[in-house]
């Protein structure tokens, strides 16, 4: 990737795609199972107000290297950045590293940890982890249709499909790779280095990341952040509650 980044060939690597023509960039960035089309609902308006970038990973290393790269090959600074997922670590490692390059994080059902520990509840044991994986390894089909539902969160058949799908592209040797990457990682000690403001946004009820690691972060990290809960129920609410979800970005992003 670093050689890629040299020589300009980061936006073809990452399947870039520029939607709009406003003065202000918004950089989507999806979470682990999906890919960029998981935003499609929402790029017909927010690219009617901003130039939005959306792309997907090319590999599960050096998220964080791979996004300051593209920025830098795009020549924008001062950034909208919306992480889903596990996305949104990614974007506070990269605003740690290149803080010009941000200038609001969107947090959306975001975790620095999904593993429990003493006196943190992330949402997930150890044993429930282990399953996790071995299942993926050993049985990758019935993982793909029992996980869908449980991110979906509510019964959305159109959803469910839609994720099912796009979890049945990943390779199952990927997919359990970046499983342990995700699920074992642990950002907690650098929330406090992030000092771009933050908007994190939660569902009521989310089956992966408890309602109470959105108001741990805000109290953990560097700089101005605000919680915002969705009165909805699961872990991506940008195909389940896409109304819910622009209603409050159009107050966190001055859309009037």
């Amino acid at each position: 990737m670093e050689a890629l980044c040299q020589g300009g060939g980061i936006v073809q690597a990452l399947n870039t795609h520029v939607y709009g023509n406003g003065t202000q960039t918004l950089v989507l960035a999806h979470g682990s199972g999906s890919d960029r089309t998981v935003w499609h609902f929402l790029i017909p308006f927010l690219a009617c107000y901003f130039k939005v970038v959306a792309f997907r990973y090319s590999n599960f290393s050096a998220y964080a290297d791979d996004l300051v790269c593209l920025l830098n090959h795009l020549n924008v600074g001062r950034t909208v950045y919306m992480g889903h997922s596990m996305a949104a670590m990614v974007g506070c490692i990269a605003s740690i590293q290149r803080p010009h390059l941000f200038q609001h994080l969107i947090l959306l059902s975001g975790s620095p940890r999904y593993l429990n520990t003493t006196g943190y509840n992330g949402g997930l044991t150890r044993p429930q982890l282990d399953a996790l994986f071995s299942q993926i390894e050993n049985n990758f089909t019935s993982w793909v249709s029992s996980s869908a539902p449980t991110a979906i969160g509510v019964n959305d058949t159109s959803a469910i499909t839609e994720f099912e799908n796009s979890l049945g592209r990943v390779k199952p040797r990927i997919a359990v790779n970046v499983a342990r990457v995700v699920f074992l990682s642990d950002y907690r000690r650098l929330l406090h280095q992030v000092i771009v403001p933050c908007s994190i946004i939660q569902s009521r009820k989310d089956f992966i990341v408890p309602k109470s690691v959105a108001f741990y972060m805000k109290k953990q990290l560097g700089g101005p952040a605000k919680v915002k809960i969705l009165n909805t129920e699961g872990h991506i609410p940008q195909l389940t509650a896409y109304p819910l979800l622009l209603k409050v970005l159009k107050k966190q992003l001055h859309i009037k």
